[in-house]
């Protein structure tokens, strides 16, 4: 039995698309805006609607924890809000400029997909805030997006009927004419598919399309346990998911908090943001000398944090970022850069060196692979 319990028409063009959270409703529309609605009575909250995007907001989706929602649009931006206040937390540019067509999370709420018009797919770090790895398709814009169950992959769906597997560090797995005609959504199964021998893990994957056909896939993928710089790089207290804060909490024998520290959604950042007061006030936790032992242990953490940011050598910042490379290339002027940086200062037209100022001969980007290692040495002898 179906039986209509509420219209809402605030919005003063098409709509695009709506999300759900725990107890809110999201639409985004043609009109530029996005409205928040209280799943109580469906009233919009005194904050809606919210205003930033410049021209049509294409899709809006919730954090699966429901304390972030992002919104993307034809400005070629995604827009990270609090749903709560309607704060503003990112703005974050799509590299190429392109219009924005689809984002979605991870399910550990620390990754974030943007899709653009001209093929472009970004993975964004969703609590730093930052670009983490950027690709592109060959041909038609990105309009679809799904991630498997446990976050190693996800797959992007194209308006050319394409359909291509990712790892969750931007490695392009597969892709292949899946439609004759685009690809309108895909999505994985939520049900948990038994692993294979020797790490193989399965998900279930449906697509869609305009050839009015629905297809359902198995995609297999190899479980890699080998450390990469990126997982390295998760040493750094500030890149911490709310799991690795978890597993920190267990080694310092503090696990009777994980539970706490999970319900607030405490990650890396707001780890080293507590202090005695939100310990006692927010957290809760009325033991003071459990208080007293976990803000000891975090200004251990503050302590490694700063010595070790002060170590690291000059040679191994990128000019650009002023970060640690993860993957250095070598440019036409002699210089390493972060590849991500390098590729999208020149995608902004900027045909000039970053260090010298002066026109690049070329523009090819040539691995580093000495650099590389030598970070990734320097890893392993000051991160344990």
């Amino acid at each position: 039995m179906v039986k209509l319990i509420y219209t809402l028409a605030d919005h003063g063009d098409d709509i695009n698309c709506c999300a759900f959270s725990s107890s809110l409703l999201a639409t985004c529309s043609l009109d530029k805006t996005i409205r928040l609605y209280s799943l109580s009575d469906f009233t919009e909250v005194p904050h809606s609607p919210l205003k930033f995007h410049t021209y049509a907001v294409h899709c809006c989706c919730f954090s699966p924890s429901g304390h972030i929602l992002a919104s993307c649009s034809t400005d070629g931006t995604t827009v990270l809000w609090n749903p709560h206040s309607g704060q503003t937390l990112s703005v974050m540019e799509q590299p190429s400029g392109s219009p924005v067509r689809v984002c979605r999370f991870s399910p550990d709420s620390t990754c974030l997909v943007s899709g653009a018009a001209d093929g472009t797919v970004v993975l964004w770090n969703a609590q730093s805030y930052k670009l983490y790895r950027c690709g592109s398709v060959k041909d038609g814009s990105l309009v679809a997006c799904a991630f498997s169950p446990n976050g190693s992959l996800f797959v992007t769906g194209s308006s050319c009927g394409d359909l291509t597997v990712w790892d969750d560090k931007m490695r392009c797995l597969h892709s292949e004419k899946a439609h004759d005609l685009g690809i309108t959504c895909c999505d994985f199964s939520s049900q948990p598919v038994s692993d294979g021998e020797q790490g193989l893990q399965f998900f279930r994957l449906a697509s869609c399309g305009q050839d009015c056909q629905i297809k359902i896939w198995v995609v297999s993928f190899t479980h890699i346990s080998a450390r990469s710089t990126e997982d390295q790089l998760k040493h750094f207290t500030e890149d911490w998911s709310e799991d690795d804060v978890s597993e920190w909490l267990c080694a310092q024998d503090l696990k009777d908090l994980v539970g706490i520290f999970k319900m607030n959604n405490i990650d890396g950042r707001e780890l080293l943001n507590l202090t005695k007061e939100s310990l006692a006030d927010d957290l809760k936790i009325e033991s003071l000398g459990l208080r007293s032992k976990v803000l000891r242990k975090i200004e251990e953490l503050r302590t490694k944090e700063k010595t070790l940011s002060s170590e690291i050598p000059d040679e191994f910042i990128c000019p650009i970022t002023r970060e640690l490379m993860q993957d250095p290339v070598i440019a036409s002027d002699g210089y390493s850069y972060e590849k991500e940086a390098m590729e999208n200062w020149i995608s902004k037209k900027k045909r000039t060196s970053p260090m010298t100022n002066l026109v690049l001969p070329s523009v090819v980007l040539t691995p580093n692979r000495t650099l590389k290692m030598a970070i990734n040495r320097w890893l392993e002898t000051h991160q344990k």
